[in-house]
């Protein structure tokens, strides 16, 4: 049995600028994808993966029989291609059923490990056949193809693959209203979505109930309550947790306190320090120290 455990930040944007096409371009922007394949061809071995608050893990299976165990669910045999992942990893196990088991497995991180609000508002497990997202035929074409050879660059390409078919799957997720609540249940929403999307634009601006479901078009009452029931939040402590999530990704960067707290809307590093401190366990000095 094998164990694996494997900056242009913008913050001045128009209002008028807000578009459904942006919804998931600031999250990338601000909280970097990176990814790395481990396994790629036949896997004749029973394989475990621990959890990690670190990274999550994607697999793609490409034919064979495959027994998925998990503690906290039910063991499911895999018999036809296809892509799960976990975003908020729990411990697996992948055991072959035959020998001809055929899966490429790769971890990967969004900036500031996985601890940014698009990660936190997804299921610990996103299962999906590969005949149900004809979208990422092509790419899942072109990463089957490459992990066959065995050229110079052929590992590059493949995480690069891996990255570009994680981004194709969080807009499927999207484009198909895969998810009932969460943040990109909310993206979803072309009217939430502009008011979302006012916040990743202006982190540092108070954001007044008014001025969101102004943003939105919707009236005060029902853009709170439409947001809460979509996106499992109220609008204030999402904002929080976005200006949170993007100064661990500047404090990963070795950005100051001083810079963060002006850039995410805070008065003082004192009082961005107090709020950051109260969520996160660790002041903002002593976690840049554990990250970087």
């Amino acid at each position: 049995m094998v164990s694996y455990r494997p900056y242009n930040f913008t913050l001045s944007i128009k209002m008028n600028e807000f578009s459904i096409e942006d919804r998931l371009e600031r999250l990338l922007k601000y909280f970097e994808l990176k990814a790395q394949v481990f396994q790629a061809g036949p896997l004749t071995h029973p394989a475990s993966f621990q959890s990690n608050s670190e990274h999550g893990y994607i697999h793609v299976l490409r034919k064979g029989k495959l027994l998925l165990k998990s503690k906290c669910k039910r063991s499911r045999l895999l018999e036809e291609p296809c892509v799960f992942f976990y975003m908020n990893t729990i411990n697996h196990q992948l055991v072959p059923q035959n020998n001809e088991v055929d899966i490429i497995c790769a971890s990967f991180e969004f900036g500031a490990a996985l601890k940014n609000p698009l990660i936190k508002a997804l299921p610990d497990m996103i299962f999906l056949k590969q005949d149900k997202i004809p979208t990422l035929l092509n790419s899942l074409a072109l990463l089957f193809a490459e992990a066959e050879e065995n050229h110079c660059g052929r590992q590059a390409i493949l995480d690069r693959l891996i990255e570009i078919i994680i981004i194709q799957l969080l807009r499927d997720l999207m484009d198909e209203n895969r998810l009932q609540i969460g943040l990109l249940a909310g993206l979803a929403d072309p009217r939430l979505a502009k008011a979302i999307n006012a916040m990743h634009a202006e982190p540092a601006r108070q954001w007044p109930l008014e001025d969101l479901a102004e943003v939105a078009g919707m009236s005060r009452a029902g853009f709170a309550r439409g947001f809460r029931d979509i996106v499992g939040s109220t609008p204030g402590n999402y904002l929080v947790e976005w200006r949170l999530g993007l100064a661990r990704s500047l404090l990963s960067r070795g950005k100051s306190v001083q810079f963060v707290a002006d850039a995410v809307g805070y008065g003082s590093a004192s009082a961005f320090s107090r709020v950051f401190t109260l969520r996160q366990g660790v002041s903002p000095s002593v976690w840049r120290k554990q990250t970087i």
